[in-house]
């Protein structure tokens, strides 16, 4: 049965002696990868530089008015979801934000999945903690998760800026008339070199939004 990451390193035979010739091939292999998720976020950031303003503008005025942030995603997204709250609880410099991961608390997640099923796990932490200044993140490779999509319907009705950071061609959260009104989308098939772009979005979007909430203090 072929290794998972045959798909990855397609040159690696069972057979392999030549030890010399694998490593060049193996260096090779992550040159290639390092040069198109270079450009790849490259080509996502200077795409989305205005929208990335205007999201950040949109985030901190809800920060000012005393809103938090939620994030949520599944699978590797939702390790991203719980590294973009830490970041904005944590950073490495200017604000504190308030953040939380709805991924992050494994009781309640598994609570929610069992009792009302998984495609509400991220909705009904909305229901119960969500405010109308607060802000509803969520993270997605295709963009088309259940989950996140009612978690969004949610936190549109309780009057919540919804922001998605998707991948492929953005899914149904950048179709038109979803509760998404923000989608920051990295145009490409590829998983690793979407969530690799990803985070430079992510660390971007929070870079901006500490610069929008110092000015409106200055």
């Amino acid at each position: 049965m072929p290794e998972t990451t045959d798909f990855l390193y397609p040159f690696i035979e069972g057979d392999e002696t030549d030890s010399e010739e694998l490593l060049a091939d193996l260096a090779r292999s992550a040159e290639g990868k390092w040069k198109q998720s270079a450009t790849l976020r490259e080509r996502t950031l200077a795409a989305s530089q205005a929208q990335l303003r205007d999201t950040a503008a949109a985030m901190a005025e809800r920060f000012a008015a005393g809103g938090r942030l939620f994030t949520f995603g599944n699978g590797g997204s939702a390790t991203d979801a719980e590294a973009v709250a830490h970041l904005y609880t944590q950073p490495p410099s200017g604000r504190p934000l308030p953040a939380r991961s709805l991924a992050e608390d494994q009781a309640v997640m598994t609570a929610l999945g069992n009792d009302v099923g998984f495609d509400l796990v991220f909705s009904r932490q909305l229901i119960a903690h969500g405010r109308p200044h607060d802000v509803a993140m969520g993270f997605s490779t295709s963009g088309n998760s259940e989950n996140l999509m009612r978690a969004f319907a949610e936190a549109r009705k309780q009057g919540m800026l919804t922001v998605g950071v998707s991948g492929y061609d953005g899914g149904r959260m950048a179709a038109e008339g979803t509760p998404v009104a923000q989608c920051l989308v990295v145009r490409s098939d590829s998983v690793h070199r979407i969530q690799e772009s990803q985070a430079a979005l992510n660390h971007v979007l929070w870079a901006y939004v500490q610069e929008a909430l110092a000015a409106a203090a200055a």
